[in-house]
């Protein structure tokens, strides 16, 4: 797991990691069939990674949410986007991909989710998104009031702001600590597979 090119901190050696964080990123690797970089950076400190991760398992995968995986991955490309993470861009990119089953999505939010072809629902969602992003001093009643009126709930609300400000400390981490996108990302996702 070494190697210096994915982040300007030190990657540790996976032998020398905690238990549970080797465990993890082993998990990981076998499902994916590679590891994230993002593991490998923040396995720099395994306190904060096993915070930012259950955080992230928190928001991500919450039971009961009404947001699906592809709405929440919308979120993180369109304000990864805004906030300049190349690597939250990409790597999200290839699992908004992967879950929307659209080969041009991502693409298309991450320059400008206005003229993505979604639907007004999502398109509220991501204004709404991308203003907790960008100026969360000037959400206002408003806000919420064009969001109820596309059958958003205040738990929903929640999950929209959670994610957005999580992944604005993401964005924030993967830049400050130059971490890379695996090349594997860029094209997870953009090739249709013929069904058998």
């Amino acid at each position: 797991m070494k190697d210096i090119s994915i982040s300007r901190y030190d990657v540790p050696d996976l032998d020398s990691l905690p238990e549970d964080v080797r465990d993890r990123i082993i998990g990981v690797q076998e499902k994916a069939g590679f590891v994230p970089n993002v593991f490998a950076t923040l396995a720099h400190r395994p306190d904060e990674f096993r915070a930012f991760f259950a955080y992230h398992d928190a928001l991500m995968e919450r039971e009961g949410s009404t947001l699906s995986a592809a709405e929440k991955e919308m979120i993180v490309v369109a304000t990864s986007a805004a906030n300049g993470c190349e690597y939250c861009v990409v790597a999200h990119g290839a699992l908004l991909r992967i879950f929307s089953k659209e080969r041009l999505l991502a693409d298309q939010i991450a320059v400008n989710h206005l003229h993505a072809p979604i639907t007004p629902r999502q398109k509220s969602m991501l204004d709404f998104a991308m203003k907790v992003s960008r100026t969360p001093e000037r959400v206002e009643t408003s806000d919420y009031e064009a969001l109820y009126e596309h059958g958003y709930t205040d738990e929903d609300i929640w999950d929209i702001a959670g994610i957005t400000a999580f992944f604005g400390l993401s964005n924030r981490m993967a830049i400050v600590s130059g971490m890379r996108a695996n090349e594997a990302f860029y094209t997870m996702g953009r090739i249709l597979r013929e069904k058998k």
